[in-house]
């Protein structure tokens, strides 16, 4: 099915690759955000400030089948969350029924954040989603908003996004970046590609008349201790050195499940940490 239109509430890395792949499937995409003079010519450009509860003047007229809130928070605390996510969310719907507008599905980009688990236990949508920091309390409300929107509804909880412009870890290990090993410290990873990818693939999904489930986990094949990521990251960089003043003992150790969304037929580009962080050394090295 081409010819839809899609509205990317929010639309910066992810989101803006997100509607490039759409553009290319034949979609109208509208992307929203502050500064649109960052937009590529296939996204039409939605000026607008997503804290703010003014409709943004170019808001698209006419029916829009599909809606996807990507927004990232500017401020991390707590009132920064609340406005990025919530507030923001809030606004949009509201903009939606100002317009008489009512899409097939909305679509919230969220995060493995709303897990709490610490004990390196294999998580899937199912799992408890009871994390105690302000930032997954905050994305569970909005998740909640997001469901009992009236519409139809899909949580999309990404993992750690790396790729292009994404690149803290490998600056630390540059640095000498030292991890605790005992007990191993799970981390679960998506290419910032296989992201867009998974939210385009929804919404194709769907558009095909694919009935889609409330909840996606964004990760990629293999989550893997840190300390292993660290140390094959020091082998291709050449890195011999540690810094003492960066060992890192994070509390947090899970491992996400992709089950679910590769049931329904989606594979990520980069199923590993080697084949991604692989990918993006090769374009350094042809830089």
């Amino acid at each position: 099915m081409t010819g839809s239109q899609v509205l990317i509430a929010g639309c910066g890395d992810v989101g803006t690759r997100l509607g490039l792949q759409l553009a290319n499937e034949g979609w109208t995409v509208y992307g929203l955000r502050r500064s649109v003079q960052e937009l590529p010519v296939a996204i039409t450009p939605v000026a607008g400030d997503l804290s703010a509860s003014q409709c943004p003047a170019d808001w698209p007229q006419g029916s829009l089948d599909y809606v996807v809130y990507s927004a990232a928070a500017t401020v991390h605390d707590e009132a920064g969350y609340r406005t990025a996510y919530l507030d923001g969310l809030r606004h949009v719907l509201a903009w939606l029924v100002q317009h008489g507008q009512t899409p097939k599905r909305l679509l919230f980009v969220s995060s493995s954040g709303v897990y709490g688990q610490q004990e390196g236990n294999w998580i899937d949508e199912t799992s408890a989603a009871e994390a105690t920091s302000f930032s997954g309390r905050i994305m569970r409300e909005a998740e909640q908003l997001a469901l009992n929107s009236g519409f139809g509804a899909t949580v999309v909880r990404l993992t750690g996004i790396y790729g292009p412009g994404r690149e803290w870890l490998l600056n630390q290990v540059r640095q000498g970046y030292r991890v605790a090993s005992e007990p191993p410290l799970y981390g679960n990873r998506i290419h910032v590609d296989d992201a867009a990818g998974l939210l385009a693939f929804l919404l194709q999904a769907d558009a095909k008349g694919v009935a889609l489930q409330d909840c996606y986990i964004g990760v990629d094949d293999a989550p893997a201790p840190l300390h292993e990521v660290v140390a094959w990251l020091r082998e291709q960089l050449g890195v011999s050195h540690w810094d003492e003043a960066s060992t890192v003992r994070r509390a947090g150790s899970k491992r996400c499940s992709n089950a679910r969304a590769k049931k329904l037929g989606w594979t990520p580009k980069y199923a590993s940490y080697q084949q991604g962080y692989g990918a993006i050394l090769q374009g350094v090295a042809k830089n």
